[in-house]
Parts: structure tokens; sequence; C-alpha cells
């Protein structure tokens, strides 16, 4: 199943939903592919709420709740919730690796991917490649 899965970062799914970020039409057309070929995205609520704020921060309230309207109404993406076992195994990964920057965002969606056994990540941020993990776009 994870083999039709594709975790999505912040950056992506932030830049998939602003018209004005500079990879919109990059990420447009890699979750349209993706979507033709059947592939699932897969978001957690920790990368829900970045977005949303950082749509809050860039474009306010208005936008912040449009931005959470359009995830709520996607059937493309499916939310996982990192919970408190989750939650566990994310500080120990994120105590391990304290030598490599990751946010603790980061780390939550590193514990997911790898017990969902999800490769693949839809992002712009390189920690993923660091981290094991394969990127789109590269």
């Amino acid at each position: 199943m994870a083999a039709h899965e594709v975790f999505v970062d912040t950056s992506s799914l932030y830049s998939l939903l602003d018209r004005s970020e500079a990879f919109h039409a990059a990420t447009a057309r890699i979750v349209a592919r993706l979507a033709r070929m059947g592939t699932k995205l897969i978001v957690s609520d920790y990368i829900i709420t970045e977005t949303i704020n950082l749509a809050n921060a860039r474009g306010g309230h208005f936008v912040a709740a449009r931005v959470l309207d359009l995830i709520e109404q996607s059937n493309g993406i499916r939310l996982e919730w990192i919970g408190m076992t989750r939650f566990d195994r994310t500080k120990i990964f994120f105590r391990k690796h304290y030598d490599h920057g990751y946010s603790f965002t980061d780390c939550t969606s590193f514990v997911l991917m790898a017990e969902l056994q999800i490769a693949q990540a839809l992002t712009l941020d390189r920690h993923f490649i660091e981290a094991g993990f394969r990127v789109m776009p590269e």
C-alpha cells in the first residue's frame, strides 16, 4: 500500500495551495500526475498545523481558513494523527539526531513515514533526503 502513497510536507502543501509561490506550478503538475496514478497524499496533523499557520502569517485569517477548507474537502489527502505513541518515538528520534538540525515537525514526519513504509515525500526540504527518503521534485 505504501508504494501508492506519498508524504506531503508543509513546503509543498503550501506551495500547492498558494498560486503566488515559486514552486506552485511544479507542485501542481506533480500532484496531478500522482492523482492520475491513484497515489494517495499523506499528511500529518503537524503538517496541517504548520500549513495553516504559514497561510495565516502570509495572508491572514481568511486565507488560512480557506486553506483549511481546501484540505478538508480534498479526497486525495489522508490525514494521519501523530498521537502519543508517535510523539514519544519522535522525541527519541529528535534527541538522537540533534546534530542534524531537524525541526521537531520534520522528525514527526520521518517517524510517520518510517512506520507507514512511505519512501517518498513531496517536499522542498532537503532534510528528507538527509534522513534517507526520496523527494519530489528532485
